[in-house]
């Protein structure tokens, strides 16, 4: 006897579809087959797509987001989202701030996550200010401990790297056998063109894309490739968001080097017109970089069907809208400057990509599991234990009603933000029932699962570093 069968579905992975019924036990799956008996639990999926459960490698909770901004969602309400949107693991950032020790900000983390969380979760390291402490002795050891990938910025005040900081942490990667995640945008021509806007009044929020242009990104997605095949590490370049861009990633894996990338919602529906709201409504868009124009959409679809991109994120770094702790932060409304940088997205992710994805014909629902949960298991060393459908894996499911159509909106999401920059947009397929380690955490679209389900997941070193 199981505890939970899904019977009737319609099961697909990265590499097959398949009819047959899901046996789950303790929390993994069992059996898959026919007239698998009885169980505690029987969950009708007739009609139904039953997919593994998203994984969201690219999400920020709780981060601190400089003085007198406030992020707009904590461990339990960017899960709860998550979860409600199909997801069933999600990988904060767990960012080091200049003077504290990368061990402490983790242990930090922790506080903030633990007994909050609907779905399993995982961190990133970011690191900020790589002392020889930091890498000598802290980076090993939290490598050791199962914080295998960490990030690096190219930009941002107290954030950017130098290359040779870079090179310094991409050596400690080399020797451990962790990924590093870089985000990708020159700090100095961001500076410059920023400082020259203001300097002619160009202060909106719409101006917030000229200053991030697409030469900046590409540029330093170049560099960073570069600097990546000096150390002899493989690297991901997130939340990549037009074809010059890609096309560095492109060449550099024709010359056989392990440069992955990654693309997100708002590179695929957005555009920089969306800036160009009425006083600051176009605050609500501002995110680096910056939606591009309708060819870059069209680029970045071109990359998820060549797999260019390996995987889809949402890049959730949410900021409350109508707040003087958010995006209406007195010093914002003097320059996109200092607008919060971040849009929400992590319960809208999967849905957008299943509407404009698969139910219009852009990719088949292998690629979209591929690209939204496998792949991400594989990358950041969950694999096999998530992001498929197999006896022996964790039963982080989530069934589809692929005919629901609607309106998505803010309050489908239940997230702690106050918008969605998606507000609107025609989606058809919803994940109406989503279990988390067999637990059933949403079920035909209402919330029943409690937060502190969700656990920390330890993680082997990538299959790709």
């Amino acid at each position: 006897m199981f505890d939970t069968i899904i019977r009737g579905g319609r099961i697909s992975t990265a590499s097959d579809t398949f009819f047959c019924d899901v046996g789950i036990t303790d929390g993994r799956i069992a059996a898959l087959g026919a007239d698998l008996g009885t169980a505690a639990e029987i969950i009708d999926a007739s009609g139904k797509w039953v997919l593994p459960g998203g994984i969201d490698s690219h999400v920020h909770i709780s981060q601190p987001s400089g003085e007198g901004i406030v992020m707009a969602d904590d461990f339990e309400s960017a899960t709860r989202s998550a979860v409600i949107g199909g997801n069933t693991t999600v990988l904060p950032f767990c960012m080091q701030e200049r003077d504290v020790p990368l061990r402490e900000a983790v242990n930090a983390y922790h506080a903030r996550a633990d007994g909050e969380c609907y779905t399993d979760v995982s961190f990133h390291l970011i690191i900020c200010d790589p002392t020889p402490a930091v890498l000598g002795q802290e980076l090993p050891a939290l490598v050791r401990d199962g914080y295998t990938s960490f990030k690096v910025f190219m930009t941002y005040d107290g954030l950017a790297l130098t290359d040779r900081q870079m090179l310094e942490v991409m050596a400690v990667a080399r020797e451990t056998r962790a990924l590093v995640m870089v985000h990708a945008e020159n700090y100095d021509i961001i500076r410059y063109l920023t400082d020259q806007l203001e300097a002619g009044g160009h202060t909106a929020p719409r101006f917030h894309a000229t200053s991030r242009p697409v030469i900046a990104e590409r540029e330093a997605t170049y560099r960073a490739i570069s600097l990546a095949e000096l150390s002899d590490v493989p690297l991901m370049v997130v939340h990549v968001s037009n074809r010059e861009a890609m096309d560095e990633i492109r060449r550099a894996r024709r010359r056989g080097l392990k440069i992955f990338g990654e693309t997100c919602p708002q590179y695929l529906v957005l555009t920089e017109n969306d800036l160009d709201g009425l006083n600051m409504e176009g605050a609500k868009y501002v995110c680096s970089p910056p939606p591009r124009d309708a060819a870059s959409q069209k680029a970045c679809w071109e990359g998820i069907e060549q797999e260019i991109f390996s995987v889809f994120s949402s890049d959730h770094c949410p900021f409350r809208y109508d707040d003087p702790q958010g995006k209406l932060a007195p010093r914002g409304r003097t320059s996109f400057r200092w607008v919060p940088n971040g849009i929400p997205g992590v319960g809208a992710r999967l849905p957008i990509l299943f509407s404009e994805g698969v139910m219009k014909g852009r990719i088949d629902i292998n690629r979209f599991v591929a690209l939204t949960a496998t792949n991400h298991a594989k990358t950041y060393g969950l694999y096999p234990r998530k992001g498929t459908i197999a006896v022996g894996a964790d039963a982080d499911i989530a069934i589809w009603d692929p005919d629901r159509r609607q309106k998505l909106t803010h309050a489908m999401l239940a997230d702690g933000c106050d918008y969605t920059p998606y507000e609107g947009i025609e989606i058809t397929g919803w994940p109406v029932t989503t279990l988390v380690r067999g637990k059933t955490m949403v079920r035909d679209g209402d919330l029943i699962g409690r937060k502190g389900h969700g656990t920390h997941l330890t993680r082997a070193i990538s299959a790709y570093a």
